[in-house]
């Protein structure tokens, strides 16, 4: 994948400010039209799409359509359904001592939008920020991830057949190219990806005081207590963890197993990936595998940290890692210090449920926890915890409801999206108040006379 070069890139930023300059994008009329020519986009080009994500990530059809375009496609219809509502401008009280004034809510396009994505859901990731752009009346520049060329590829294609370059681009190449974005100046910067490329991400932003939106990972914990259904509890991790090959930002990094429960888990767990991938994993159409040789070394490197209880087994020239269960896992080793982000989880037995609360509570805040037991107990964790997103009994799911916010806090990202709120997040909130002229009191004018009246309604 070549770098665009940086004089271009300046130019594409330069003809979106001056298009956005226009007020085309203003409109409900236009916000819809282009919503809809994105939905037909997603129909023609989900072949190629999908193809393209077999060869950078061996991720089947079936899943790319389920985990990637389906959302994608979901979100645009649904900013379709209420585009107009989420536009309208909205009535706020006045209070007394401003009467007979007025007041609203306007909702205006923040501007310019940088959306850069990553490699592990590199359609989603991607466009469904791109909604929001859109329905909020913004320009985008997109940024996909050089890991996976081939979906960059039909991404740029896809756009560029599908919108006018000055209203949506998209810019290519590596972690240079995205210095030389984020040293323009955009009104909002939507960034996914891990925690320390936000950080970075945060401090070119602040030399425009830029708002941005940090959609970041970090180790999500995943609880299994005494009283759990196992065999569900199981079958339900199985699937969130070898969900693209566990290369999902929201997917259970380790566990925390009552210690009761602990070998029946692992031989369900055993079951559950027979289940879901048959006999031979490596050859599951639906097993994806680790993006690049870097990320297979790393990933594979974890393998080391723990003793295998199931699972273990490598093909280095395939990027491939079976579904692995570590024990005896030092809480100072690599797979309990990084965020994984592969099909290797470790197990952290505990003895009562307080410890297993401590043990997350000491460590900086996840994108995601989740809680397999008593629903009542699953609430007490929540209360008593801080994570991006929960679930209890299941895990991953919260992401695929549009009505509910998805979002990181602290380490783990800041800003929200999802439905109106995708909406909202490329969006400005304006007051407004409107004064008449048929009557002007003279209360709040120097030299304040009658101001013992005046303060009465203050």
């Amino acid at each position: 994948m070549q770098n665009t070069p940086v004089s271009e890139i300046k130019s594409i930023v330069a003809a979106q400010r001056e298009y956005f300059a226009t007020n085309e994008t203003l409109t409900y009329k236009f916000r819809k039209e282009q919503l809809k020519k994105l939905k037909a986009a997603l129909t023609k080009w989900e072949k190629p799409l999908c193809d393209a994500l077999w060869n950078d990530l061996h991720k089947s059809s079936q899943e790319a359509i389920l985990t990637e375009l389906s959302i994608v496609t979901g979100e645009v219809k649904n900013h379709i359904k209420h585009l107009r509502g989420w536009m309208r401008s909205r009535c706020a009280g006045t209070p007394l001592k401003m009467m007979p004034s007025r007041s609203r809510v306007v909702s205006e396009p923040l501007g310019g939008a940088l959306i850069i994505s990553p490699w592990n859901y590199p359609v989603q990731l991607l466009l469904n920020p791109l909604v929001g752009a859109i329905s909020a009346g913004c320009t985008a520049i997109l940024k996909p991830s050089p890991y996976v060329p081939n979906v960059s590829r039909v991404i740029e294609e896809m756009i560029a057949e599908t919108f006018d370059k000055r209203y949506i681009a998209v810019v290519q190449g590596n972690r240079e190219v995205n210095t030389a974005l984020l040293d323009e100046r955009f009104d909002i910067i939507f960034f996914t990806g891990s925690p320390a490329l936000g950080k970075k991400v945060m401090a070119a932003a602040a030399k425009n005081l830029t708002p941005v939106v940090l959609e970041l990972g970090g180790k999500s914990p995943c609880i299994v207590d005494a009283d759990a259904d196992i065999k569900i509890a199981a079958r339900r991790i199985a699937w969130g963890k070898t969900l693209n090959a566990g290369q999902t930002c929201i997917a259970p990094d380790y566990l925390l197993i009552h210690s009761s429960r602990k070998e029946e888990f692992i031989k369900e767990f055993g079951k559950a990936l027979t289940r879901l991938h048959g006999n031979d994993i490596k050859a599951s159409q639906h097993f994806v595998r680790l993006v690049n040789e870097n990320a297979f070394n790393r990933v594979s490197g974890y393998l080391k940290n723990g003793k295998i209880a199931l699972g273990g087994a490598t093909d280095a020239k395939e990027r491939y890692i079976e579904p692995t269960l570590l024990t005896d896992v030092p809480l100072t080793s690599p797979v309990m210090q990084e965020e994984i982000f592969g099909p290797v989880l470790p197990m952290i037995p505990f003895n009562d449920r307080t410890e297993a609360i401590k043990f997350i509570n000491e460590r900086e805040k996840p994108l995601a926890l989740y809680y397999f037991g008593k629903v009542s107990d699953g609430k007490e964790v929540i209360r008593t915890t801080s994570a991006g997103g929960s679930c209890i009994n299941d895990t991953i799911m919260h992401i695929a409801n549009e009505n509910i916010p998805f979002g990181g806090v602290g380490n783990s990202g800041m800003g929200h999206y999802h439905g109106r709120l995708s909406f909202d997040a490329f969006s400005h909130k304006r007051s407004v108040v409107t004064t008449p002229t048929w009557l002007d009191l003279p209360f709040r004018y120097m030299p304040y006379k009658m101001f013992g009246l005046v303060k009465k309604l203050l």
